[in-house]
């Protein structure tokens, strides 16, 4: 921030204006999981949810994938084991390995957070324009590569 700049205009920093819609957009489908039922789910365990394969996956890969140590997936994991939305099963690729894999509830939760993430997009391409979020996706990801 420079001498002149004000912490207004700080706000509305590059980095700003890529979390502030973000975070915008998890308050919203997080409390809306809530009003469907799903109260317990909270944003920490989007790190196992963004990852998770359909057919399961193993501890190690979900906390690699998600950028987190194996000792905090296995703490989501264990929460959400405790609430009904995942469970564990043998790996058929490796007997001594373990998959984490969604529940029937786990299923219904994910087909839940999809609803509301479509509802959302479709609200904002009704705001903003039609096709809006399939251009600011190609914008996003050439974005992702200039800053590798």
């Amino acid at each position: 921030m420079t001498q002149k700049q004000s912490y207004t205009e700080a706000a509305r920093s590059f980095g700003h204006l890529l979390r502030s819609p973000y975070e915008k957009l998890s308050r919203r489908i997080y409390g809306e999981l809530a009003q469907r039922g799903f109260p317990e789910i909270r944003f920490s365990h989007s790190s196992l949810l963004r990852t998770i394969a359909p057919e399961g996956s193993r501890l190690t890969d979900l906390a690699q994938q998600a950028g987190i140590t194996k000792q905090s997936m296995a703490y989501i994991v264990s929460d959400l084991q405790d609430s009904g939305y995942v469970t564990h099963r043998p790996d058929p690729a490796d007997g001594r390995a373990k998959l984490v894999c969604l529940t029937q509830r786990g299923e219904h939760l994910m087909a839940t957070m999809i609803e509301i993430s479509q509802g959302i997009a479709d609200e904002i391409n009704r705001t903003c324009g039609k096709d809006f979020l399939e251009r600011l996706k190609s914008q996003l990801a050439k974005l992702d590569q200039a800053l590798n």
